[in-house]
């Protein structure tokens, strides 16, 4: 393929990436995961605030802005339930993992009745983070829109976040997991900074910021790299997340720079698998994962690195042009594969995350420049 032709196929990807965004967003601001995958029709805090970092990136910032409104709105809605839970937990009475607020919510903002592994703390700091992003690139935007949200969810994280919850995967509850701890502190450091929130709130966000650190680098390394959760010694690909965007460590620390190692040693086959025990659809490549090594190997100078991941990624879309979940080039479990189509169906496809993280390692690269139009 020439360099011309891998451009035109890059811009169209591109394009289209943000008209699936769009056409998936709903009035209220929301974005569902998955269009084609009954349980991926609701909205995560943690898959949108990435989806919605991408569209602020390729110069959607109204798309991006809806989002964190209804954010806004989740925790409005639920300021007296927070209130109790954080007065329940103080006064040391039982809080059953179901009375948590919920990972996933319907596009206008409800809990959604089936039964899920709802109890993920990570979501409640990482629409925090995106929005402190979408703030710095976006003259004019300030925080005063979102105040009373992003102060109900600084709230809930102090009190919450060193609580054993379930992974981004929806996984291994009963852990405290390196990368939900991450998010975490990237929100709170945000919500440090803004002179609009209460200054005793600042105050405490920057302390609850800097204990997570300490716990995680006291509690969440083993052999020289990060670990998946705290105490255990696994590695999991979501790791690469506490360099590039969190900033937990730095992306050029020795620390991050052995977990990057681990996760390739072990993870990392042109595409990126989750973890080695994973057996959802037969344990394959996560296209969102390889974007986000390729960005962590943007931000260390690894150019040539990064855009071999941007590649793959291209090579790995649909006929018409949708990225899917993951895919099934190397399989780490094959015979689970089929379990999961029985039940679910196809691979979700197309994926709004992995949409966004293909959008957001291009414009890392300089390979697109903003605004991108949506096809149509």
């Amino acid at each position: 393929m020439t360099a011309s032709s891998q451009r035109d196929r890059l811009e169209a990807l591109a394009r289209h990436s943000v008209a699936v965004i769009q056409d998936n967003q709903a009035p209220s601001g929301a974005y569902i995961a998955s269009p084609n995958f009954a349980v991926y029709r609701y909205s995560w805090l943690r898959d949108g605030a990435f989806i919605a970092d991408a569209m602020s990136r390729a110069g959607q910032a109204a798309s991006a802005e809806a989002f964190f409104t209804w954010c806004s709105r989740i925790l409005v809605a639920r300021a007296s339930r927070i209130d109790s839970l954080i007065a329940r937990h103080r006064s040391g009475q039982p809080i059953a993992e179901d009375e948590f607020l919920h990972a996933r919510y319907t596009v206008d903002g409800e809990e959604v009745p089936d039964e899920w592994w709802n109890f993920q703390l990570d979501g409640y700091g990482t629409w925090v983070w995106a929005l402190g992003a979408h703030l710095r690139r976006t003259p004019g935007c300030t925080v005063d829109p979102y105040r009373d949200g992003v102060v109900l969810s600084t709230r809930y994280v102090i009190e919450f976040w060193a609580e054993p919850s379930y992974d981004w995967w929806e996984e291994y509850v009963g852990h405290r997991h390196t990368s939900t701890l991450a998010p975490l502190y990237a929100g709170l450091q945000e919500a440090a900074q803004w002179a609009s929130l209460p200054t005793g709130l600042r105050r405490q966000a920057g302390e609850a910021a800097g204990e997570i650190r300490r716990t995680v680098l006291s509690q969440g390394r083993q052999n020289g790299h990060l670990v998946k959760w705290l105490g255990g010694d696994a590695v999991d690909a979501s790791l690469i997340a506490c360099g590039v965007p969190f900033g937990l460590v730095s992306s050029s620390d020795p620390l991050m720079t052995a977990t990057v190692r681990a996760v390739e040693s072990s993870l990392a086959h042109g595409g990126v698998h989750r973890y080695l025990e994973d057996t959802y659809y037969g344990g394959g490549e996560w296209l969102l994962l390889s974007a986000l090594l390729g960005w962590h190997y943007a931000s260390v100078g690894r150019l040539d690195a990064a855009r071999a991941q941007l590649a793959w990624i291209l090579e790995h879309a649909t006929q018409d042009g949708d990225l899917p979940e993951q895919v099934a080039d190397h399989l780490l479990a094959p015979g689970a594969r089929q379990k999961w189509i029985d039940r679910w169906g196809p691979v979700a496809t197309p994926l709004l995350w992995s949409h966004a993280m293909f959008l957001t390692l291009a414009l890392e690269l300089g390979e697109l420049t903003p605004p991108i139009t949506p096809a149509r």
